[in-house]
């Protein structure tokens, strides 16, 4: 089995969030109504921050938690997570945008399966290479879908 670093996790989730922006933009260009299109732009604005939030953890990390546990000369691994990333959460497949209801369906499922996602990349980090360190990225996931589900919750009630 191929043991990630905290710092390959780290980097799968800043592009996450790059993808995750880009879904909100794009949601936001697809709705009409300008509070809706400004909360769309809040919710991408909000991944970049997270983006952030990773990039800053990743750079806390220790030499011992950068470390590769494999020969990989060529980066193959790098490569790998990266299109995992771009395949898994928000790019998975073809989303609906056509209603703000149906585009918080979508942004919360995704958001759940990155949560999913990442407590399975947390069991593979070894803990002497930043396994607990995963945990900040699910704890921002996690505030995420809350305010994900209010928002959904809000577009009930109209």
């Amino acid at each position: 089995m191929y043991d990630f670093s905290a710092d390959d996790v780290f980097e799968m989730a800043q592009q996450m969030e790059r993808n995750g922006e880009a879904f909100y933009r794009k949601a936001a260009d697809s709705v009409s109504d300008q509070d809706n299109k400004d909360l769309l732009n809040r919710l991408a604005d909000m991944e970049v921050n997270h983006e952030k939030i990773f990039r800053d953890l990743r750079s806390e990390l220790s030499e011992r938690e950068k470390e590769t546990t494999v020969f990989d000369p060529q980066g193959e691994a790098a490569l790998y997570l990266r299109a995992l990333a771009d395949t898994r959460v928000f790019f998975e497949k073809e989303m609906d945008v056509s209603s703000l209801d149906m585009i918080f369906k979508a942004a919360l499922e995704a958001e759940k399966d990155s949560i999913v996602f990442y407590l399975g990349m947390k069991d593979s980090v070894p803990e002497n290479l930043g396994r607990g360190k995963i945990e900040a990225i699910i704890k921002e996931e996690m505030g995420h879908v809350r305010l994900l589900s209010n928002e959904l919750v809000k577009t009930k009630r109209a």
